[in-house]
């Protein structure tokens, strides 16, 4: 029996690809944990799960970002004001989850920084795991200065949290770094700190998302999902709006549900055409779905692909225009301006995501290669294989 610490930041999106690898851990006998928010790891990973608090921010909560932010801004708000103050709000619960947890191996998300700093403070082995493939496809190296400017936080946060000896990058495990996508989606690897093993998405069963009007699906039209995830609501208003246009105006062939965890729609409603609810279960939803509107989330992407549905996409920032690129050059979806695209040329991409048979023969493709790949159960079995003094002392 191994003992695996999980380490996760506060967003969903990051921690629902590991649910499943620690579900498939546990199945073969193995001790799991958790360090981040029970409030959020608890519901997501299911009543058996022991989550150990690590503090996030000041009162537990994460900084809101402005909407209005996009490249370089957005990506400076990231680093500067995210993800290197929850470095260091996360690191003393971290250290505290390790000593009483007392874990062989450390499994931890890329954006969760505490984890690989704290392993390596304690000579402890660390696995990273990419919810996302931006970091390890050359995403900065049109930007060198964005690029040496985040060296530049992570040495000093290195210095702080590990030591000034230390010099190991925390988002590339020089152990192991588990990527949930395949080649077939994210294309040509740049060359990171360490192995990296391509598994696919970690697509498992979630909590219910509530009740379903399942009945009001059409099987003569096709469905239109519009999700821009749990983190965008505060930027979205324009393009829902523009979504719910555009796909009314096609009620003759399709109808749209439209995810709205934010209300930015006005309440919750719905006739023959288009659907709007807080939360749909979007698992469930995406067999009955023929394309997928989406800012090019990386788990919304590959859950999509994984059911062979292709995508018209509209990233915001962060990783999104990264993922978007990734899903244009592989044939399996359209690209469009988030905050320059009205309902005609929204209604335009998705006539194209649905009349051109290419866009999904695409997708197929890529969720072949992704069933392929063994998602969490070949997660569990990398790290069940990995090869640490750590892991091969007797306890």
């Amino acid at each position: 029996m191994t003992r695996f610490l999980f380490v996760v930041p506060p967003l969903v999106g990051h921690v629902n690809p590991l649910v499943g690898v620690a579900a498939e851990l546990r199945a073969r006998g193995h001790a799991t944990a958790w360090a981040g928010l029970p409030e959020l790891v608890g519901p997501l990973a299911g009543p058996g799960a022991r989550v150990l608090r690590c503090a996030v921010a000041a009162g537990d909560a994460a900084p809101p970002r402005p909407p209005e932010l996009r490249g370089p801004a957005a990506l400076k708000f990231l680093w500067a004001d995210f993800l290197v103050p929850l470095a260091e709000a996360m690191a003393p619960g971290v250290a505290r989850a390790v000593a009483r947890f007392e874990p062989d191996v450390l499994v931890v998300d890329q954006q969760a920084l505490a984890g690989a700093l704290v392993a390596e403070r304690l000579g402890l082995p660390w696995v990273t795991t990419a919810s996302t493939s931006a970091e390890f496809t050359g995403a900065l190296d049109g930007m060198p200065l964005v690029a040496a400017w985040i060296e530049g936080l992570l040495a000093e946060l290195r210095g702080r949290l590990a030591g000034p000896d230390r010099t190991a990058d925390p988002r590339f495990s020089p152990y192991l770094t588990l990527a949930f996508t395949t080649p077939e989606l994210a294309g040509p690897l740049a060359a990171p700190a360490g192995p990296v093993r391509f598994v696919g998405p970690s697509v498992t069963a979630r909590p219910a998302a509530g009740a379903f009007p399942w009945e009001w699906l059409d099987p003569d039209r096709a469905t239109v999902l519009v999700s821009l995830g749990t983190a965008n609501t505060d930027a979205g208003t324009q393009f829902l709006t523009a979504c719910r246009e555009a796909l009314r105006e096609r009620a003759g062939r399709l109808q749209a549900v439209i995810a709205d965890p934010g209300g930015v729609l006005g309440p919750p409603a719905g006739d023959a055409d288009v659907l709007v609810l807080p939360s749909v279960p979007q698992l469930d939803l995406l067999p009955r779905t023929a394309a997928v509107v989406c800012h090019a989330g990386h788990n919304t992407v590959c859950e999509a692909l994984w059911h062979g549905v292709p995508l018209v996409v509209a990233p915001i920032r962060d990783d999104q225009p990264v993922v978007a690129g990734q899903v244009v050059a592989a044939g399996a979806g359209v690209r469009v301006r988030f905050g320059r695209t009205g309902a005609d040329r929204l209604g335009r991409a998705v006539d194209a995501v649905l009349d051109d048979p290419a866009h999904r023969a695409a997708a197929r493709r890529i969720g072949g290669s992704f069933r392929a790949a063994g998602g969490a159960a070949a997660a569990a079995t990398c790290l069940e294989q990995l090869r640490t003094p750590a892991v091969r002392r007797a306890r």
